[in-house]
């Protein structure tokens, strides 16, 4: 078999059958390969008109069908599966030649990887992917990492396939060393789940107490859409609540089970976030949302707690809550985005992969789930600042969000009132009032730590570590 395929794709599922049209329909010749054979040779039959395929059977005629340095992309599922794969073609492969790997991997599986296949002089490609199976064909999001000499090989075909900014910018970008582009397509998922919470939250503030019907809050957030909560979260929610159900004639959302499922990659986010200790309460809030929500006995059996009951607004306070709602919504997406970054940068730092992130903020315009206008503002921000602590150092945002806080406030106190629940709203107003503050309740907690256990504190007003002897006459001591 002559090495003709610029590029090969093995695991032929959803995503991985369109990532390989979407090469050949840009120009690229593709080997695909799956392990059911089967699957391999159906893409060719149903889309071989679409660019130039070259069919394989086995992993030895996949890998002599690439022409050198190979480019393999693994689309299988992240874990066990990736590292069988990985062991099935490693052997076959030279010095120079790499691997892709455009699952959803964690990214310490990642730099283990790539720390393995470094040392047989194979070039491993954590590259993080979003915009689903529609992304995947059409133009993705691409977050790779490894190598720098890895991606000279491989970023222009994939600045090729991956979707296109406005100002028509590719939307990918070399990320970093190892694990980094899986870090950043984890954070990414984590700043989804956040986004996606605060959408539902407002939905549910709109028909609860504002009294609206979906239809009504489908043209809300159509309305929205045209403004600065331009996003493809917000265009997608007016789709889902506008639909009717065709066997009930109900709305959508009242036939479908409220229940939210997750993959992990959330989870990922705030137990790494945690290690690093970075604070991504609404992230947080987000996953724990979905698992209230999937915790029906538990909720069945709470029904009859004690709690007020939404009583639906007037026709001109519903209007003047709504507005009111966009406000809070903006507010809490913009912290959302902000601990995201956080997490990224101190990610970065703690690894020394050194993430550019305004370059970050550029590849999510375009193809991935959370892709929004104002990223270009969050790009620009970084570009003028690159060692901008917070998003909220910003002086755009800072004024946005504090023109906001008046009726962000507003809403939560609604909720409150009227039993309608808003953990992330009021996640990410908890952490934009700590931020703020002059000074936390953590002095108190330090000195408890300090009773119990001697762990010490630090004073105002000098330097050093000091513990007061409790037990006794309570003197100071420098530890």
């Amino acid at each position: 078999m002559s090495s003709s395929a610029q590029i090969g794709v093995t695991g032929l599922a959803v995503m991985g059958r369109n990532l390989a049209r979407n090469f050949a329909r840009n120009g690229f010749t593709v080997a695909v390969h799956n392990r059911t054979a089967a699957k391999a040779r159906a893409l060719v039959d149903e889309f071989g008109d679409e660019g130039e395929f070259v069919y394989t059977e086995t992993a030895k005629d996949f890998v002599a069908a690439l022409e050198r340095p190979r480019r393999l992309v693994v689309m299988v599922k992240a874990g066990e599966p990736t590292d069988a794969v990985i062991k099935e073609f490693a052997p076959l492969l030279e010095p120079g030649d790499m691997i892709v790997d455009g699952g959803n991997a964690h990214f310490a599986d990642t730099r283990r990887r790539e720390r393995e296949l470094r040392e047989l002089g194979i070039h491993f490609v954590g590259t993080g992917v979003s915009g689903g199976e529609e992304g995947a064909l059409n133009g993705p999001s691409i977050m790779p990492g490894g190598s720098a000499e890895s991606y000279a090989a491989l970023g222009p075909m994939l600045e090729k396939i991956s979707a296109k900014a406005a100002d028509g910018s590719p939307c990918t970008a070399h990320i970093g060393p190892d694990g980094a582009g899986h870090f950043v397509k984890m954070v990414h998922n984590g700043i989804e789940y956040a986004d996606m919470q605060l959408i539902a939250e407002a939905y549910q503030l709109l028909r609860e107490v504002a009294g609206y019907s979906p239809a009504e809050i489908a043209d809300i957030f159509r309305t929205w859409n045209r403004g600065r909560l331009d996003s493809y979260l917000i265009e997608i929610t007016a789709e889902v609540l506008a639909h009717v159900d065709a066997a009930t004639g109900k709305p959508f959302v009242d036939v479908v089970a409220d229940r939210a499922e997750q993959k992990g990659t959330g989870r990922w986010t705030v137990q790494i976030a945690l290690d690093l200790g970075v604070p991504v309460s609404g992230i947080a809030e987000a996953v724990f949302a979905r698992s209230v929500s999937g915790h029906t006995e538990l909720r069945a059996a709470s029904r009859d707690l004690a709690g007020p009951v939404a009583e639906p607004l007037s026709k001109e306070a519903a209007a003047a809550f709504a507005d009111r709602v966009e406000q809070a919504l903006y507010a809490s997406k913009i912290v959302s985005y902000t601990q995201g970054f956080h997490e990224i940068a101190a990610g970065s730092a703690e690894y020394g992969w050194d993430i550019d992130l305004g370059a970050v903020a550029s590849i999510w315009r375009g193809g991935c789930i959370i892709r929004a206008a104002f990223l270009d503002r969050i790009r620009a921000a970084y570009d003028a600042r690159a060692d901008l602590p917070s998003l909220l150092a910003d002086e755009g945002f800072a004024r946005e969000i504090g023109a906001a806080q008046d009726d962000w406030r507003a809403v939560l106190v609604a909720a409150t009132q009227q039993g309608v629940p808003a953990p992330g709203f009021a996640a990410a107003l908890a952490y934009y009032d700590a931020l703020r503050a002059e000074r936390l309740p953590a002095a108190l907690t330090q000195g408890q730590r300090d009773y119990f256990g001697a762990h010490t504190y630090r004073r105002t007003d000098r330097e050093g570590s000091f513990h007061t002897l409790w037990g006794g006459d309570r003197s100071e001591v420098e530890a």
